[in-house]
């Protein structure tokens, strides 16, 4: 039996017996007839292909510009095939068993420039004290410029930011506990600039007699009590587009992750920005490692005495 037709019986026993879908079945065709053209030259063809085969072909569809997951896609369809094949008793071997899967790098993280960070938190501050605005828009302004401040300054997560007790607030120290995933506490600063914001958002908010009473920092009349972190997110963005930044750009995880560049950017240790995240493990926090390596080589070039 040739490939082409061990091909059309490994796609025929996807339908029968797995209910594989039209589109499914068409991405197994097309990667394992690009595979039997690859490997035409093989003894055997595509079915008879040995582990040096496929190994070759999976180095070469890297050199043909696919991306790891095009890559581990078309490996997985290769393994089901032999798997196929093999308990067909069609071979006696599966070819695919020792070839390693293409390596996925980790994708880097959003991030703002410390420019655009800034815009974002300025605009914030002029709504804030916009006195023409009325008496609902002003408490939304404050309110937002509060949760801005401070979650640029702690790089909080988002539901660790809206679930914050109204007493962080009242104690205006530099310094507060949070409790993060886990159940496990972890210590974040606070600027001057967040105190600030967190200060005139309390006197607005303590004027409002259906929020003054209530135990969170930033109450709402939502199921748990306080804001939602969707609510935030919507209003951040509308705030990024009000700033001149692309609001697709901009969501409270990408300010979390803002925070954690922009301390690397200047000097930050990766162990102190890992604890302020609240990362129970460093390999976590290495999706930063491109930001220490661009501060490496900047640091070499700015001093070494034969750099250009």
């Amino acid at each position: 039996m040739k490939s082409g037709l061990r091909i059309e019986a490994f796609l025929e026993m996807m339908s029968a017996e797995r209910g594989a879908s039209d589109n499914t079945l068409a991405s197994y065709r097309r990667d394992l007839e690009d595979a039997a053209e690859h490997l035409s030259a093989a003894p055997g063809g595509l079915a008879g292909a040995a582990s040096a085969d496929i190994r070759a072909y999976v180095a070469g569809i890297a050199a043909r510009g696919f991306a790891p997951s095009s890559q581990a896609r078309k490996l997985s369809a290769l393994r089901q095939f032999f798997k196929f094949l093999y308990a067909e008793g069609l071979r006696q071997d599966d070819p695919t068993g020792t070839v390693d899967a293409p390596r996925r790098g980790r994708p880097l993280p959003k991030v703002m420039s410390e420019a655009e960070t800034g815009r974002l938190l300025d605009r914030a501050a002029v709504e804030a004290a916009d006195a023409s605005l009325s008496p609902g828009s002003r408490l939304a302004a404050v309110r937002l410029h509060a949760l801005v401040e401070v979650l640029y300054a702690t790089g909080l997560r988002v539901s660790e930011l809206v679930g914050l007790p109204a007493g962080v607030a009242a104690r205006d120290d530099r310094f507060f506990t949070v409790r993060g995933k886990g159940a496990k506490d972890r210590m974040v600063p606070l600027s001057a600039k967040a105190r600030a914001a967190m200060r005139a958002w309390m006197l607005e908010r303590q004027a409002e007699p259906r929020l003054a009473g209530s135990p969170w920092l930033f109450p709402s009349t939502s199921e748990s009590g306080h804001l939602p972190r969707q609510v935030f997110a919507r209003d951040l963005k509308s705030l990024a587009a009000r700033a001149g930044i692309s609001a697709a750009k901009v969501s409270p995880h990408v300010l979390r992750h803002a925070f954690a560049s922009h301390l690397l950017q200047n000097g930050a240790d990766l162990r102190a920005v890992q604890q302020l995240l609240g990362h129970s493990d460093i390999s976590t926090t290495q999706i930063y490692t491109h930001v220490l390596e661009e501060r490496l080589v900047r640091l070499v070039n700015d001093h070494h005495p034969l750099a250009d």
